[in-house]
């Protein structure tokens, strides 16, 4: 139900962005979120919107990632910018009923199967 893309090899200081094509949910009632969870580490809060368009980010990506969300086209948005190695991981997106709680992961009704960033020179 949720399809993430975009992910893919980029340099330091380069710049991503991340699609999640949403179906078989109504979309606009669905707060949505982003993820990354790298090799030996837990998985941790990258953004969250809520379906009013409150935002929410990790302290790690804070001026550097935005999140958005297009709900005609079902799909929500990261849009990263001046990358850098340790943003290396699986970005997940997710869906959540409630627009409570986005940083949690345990708030998310739904995942993605997930995207692979690499920031590498």
């Amino acid at each position: 139900q949720l399809q993430a893309s975009g992910g893919g090899l980029v340099q330091p200081g380069g710049s991503l962005r991340l699609s999640c094509a949403a179906s078989g949910l109504r979309f606009s009632n669905y707060a949505m979120g982003w993820f990354r969870q790298a090799p030996g580490k837990q998985r941790e809060l990258v953004a969250g919107i809520s379906t009013g368009g409150l935002t929410v980010y990790g302290d790690s990506v804070k001026d550097r990632f935005t999140i958005s969300r297009d709900d005609p086209k079902n799909t929500a948005y990261l849009q990263m910018t001046s990358l850098k190695p340790e943003d290396t991981a699986v970005y997940y997106c997710a869906a959540s009923g409630s627009d409570y709680r986005l940083s949690f992961p345990t708030t998310y009704d739904y995942w993605g199967q997930g995207t692979q960033v690499t920031v590498s020179s």
